[in-house]
């Protein structure tokens, strides 16, 4: 893709219920945009919004800068199921975002364009069946024509992979993680109902998981000091102050992705014309990360909410299991789910009010010489914490905008191609110190000796 590009960037789906959230965080740094105080070089030049209907797409543009003047960005027509539709818009930039999901269903197509192309690609799914069949169809040839294609750039699963790298570099000289386990706490002032988007994929999931199982590539699995941990389904954190039940996530298997390319690559992957400074930084970082076994927890204070929860799942598996029990599920989401999801989606004073808190406790040795003496119980806790605002649609937004600038205006200290996770090509770029500016804080809590 030697030829002069029209823009800087694509976004797919613009005009969906998360797309015209990424239109508006990416306007605050299009460069004629003067209400942005970062205006610079990094920004980017040029942005063009695509998708089915373009007259969706003026209404979209219309929303997303008022009451600002609309700026004159090129609206493109594209269909998922044009493939000549989505290569034509590979063809004139150098990185597309894509917001169309449920990604199982129209996912595939527009990878195959963006690497048959060598356009890169970043998306916001949080579907491990897609990212596995992403990854094993399409690596080769990625790799070969320079496209690299990074999912899982949003809520899912940018806090997660980038909270374990943050709670593992904080295990210093000696001292060894053996389990990092997350537990996220959402919170709101109002009821917040979730899109219809988001349950779709769950219960697709749901099918995935009854007619294929989780079918993962064959990885290097990390060497953890210490014992495998025996994690319970309920605990109780009595120094946070949540009851935790694990959830299926597509959290745990990216940061296993992370960490498994992460034992095969010491130092992380080389950047396709890296400055000497990006390879110090990153051989810097990468020897400072210690892999841990992880989970996902969701935390609330309540245990009645937990087993509520525990109940919604059951419920979803149940029904997810049939065709029958799925297309109750799809046509009365607000039923099935008690209110949690609608075809309606989040109001924004919904939105507004939400927030999330992201724990991650870390459970290790003072030593790792500890670790060796086998039955031994670890003796250390590290506590970090990630905050930020609702996680659909100001969360992910931010996430997936800062990544896209990162591939933007540092491409050349970037893997040349390839189908990767985000950590390992994000960890030892400035990301997180973009997301601290842009609302999403990274605390260590505390660190302390367990008793035996």
């Amino acid at each position: 893709m030697g030829e002069a590009l029209k823009f800087d960037v694509i976004i797919l789906g613009a005009s969906g219920f998360t797309g015209k959230h990424v239109l508006k965080e990416a306007l605050k740094f299009l460069n004629n945009n003067t209400s942005t105080s970062s205006s610079s070089s990094l920004n980017f030049k040029s942005i063009a919004i695509a998708g089915r209907n373009p007259s969706k797409l003026t209404q979209t543009l219309q929303w997303a800068t008022r009451p600002d003047p609309t700026p004159k960005i090129p609206l493109l027509a594209a269909d998922t199921a044009d493939p000549e539709s989505l290569r034509a818009l590979c063809a004139q930039t150098r990185l597309l975002l894509n917001c169309v999901g449920p990604y199982r269903l129209h996912g595939e197509a527009v990878v195959a364009a963006c690497v048959e192309t060598g356009c890169d690609y970043l998306d916001i799914t949080g579907e491990p069946e897609f990212m596995n069949r992403v990854e094993r169809k399409y690596h080769e040839i990625a790799l070969k024509n320079g496209s690299l294609v990074v999912s899982a750039c949003g809520f899912d699963s940018v806090p997660a992979e980038m909270g374990v790298l943050f709670n593992s570099r904080q295990w210093v000289d000696r001292a060894v993680p053996n389990r990092v386990e997350a537990y996220l706490s959402l919170e709101s002032e109002r009821r917040i109902v979730g899109n219809f988007g988001t349950f779709e994929s769950a219960i697709l999931a749901v099918k995935d998981v009854m007619e294929l199982g989780w079918s993962k590539p064959t990885r290097t699995r990390p060497v953890i000091p210490g014992p495998s941990p025996k994690g319970e389904i309920i605990e109780h954190q009595k120094k946070i102050g949540l009851w935790g039940v694990t959830i299926p996530s597509a959290d745990s298997t990216v940061v296993g992705k992370t960490l498994s390319i992460l034992t095969e690559n010491l130092h992380g992957l080389p950047g396709m014309n890296e400055s000497a400074e990006m390879v110090e930084k990153r051989k810097a970082f990468w020897s400072s990360v210690k892999p841990a076994h992880f989970g996902v927890k969701f935390g609330s204070k309540s245990l009645l909410h937990i087993v509520g929860l525990i109940m919604f799942g059951i419920i979803i598996g149940l029904l997810g299991s049939t065709s029958f029990g799925r297309w109750l599920l799809l046509k009365y989401p607000s039923i099935f789910s008690l209110g949690g999801f609608s075809k309606k989606g989040p109001s924004e004073e919904e939105v507004e009010s939400a927030s999330f808190k992201m724990w991650f406790v870390g459970h290790g040795f003072s030593n790792e010489s500890l670790a060796a003496q086998g039955n031994t119980k670890p003796d250390m806790e590290i506590i970090t914490r990630i905050m930020g605002p609702e996680v659909g649609y100001v969360t992910t937004p931010i996430i997936l905008i800062q990544c896209a600038l990162i591939l933007h205006s540092q491409r050349n200290n970037l893997p040349k191609g390839g189908v990767y996770p985000p950590g390992i090509i994000f960890g030892p770029t400035d990301l997180q110190e973009r997301l601290q500016q842009n609302g999403i804080s990274f605390d260590v809590i505390s660190k302390s000796t367990l008793s035996s």
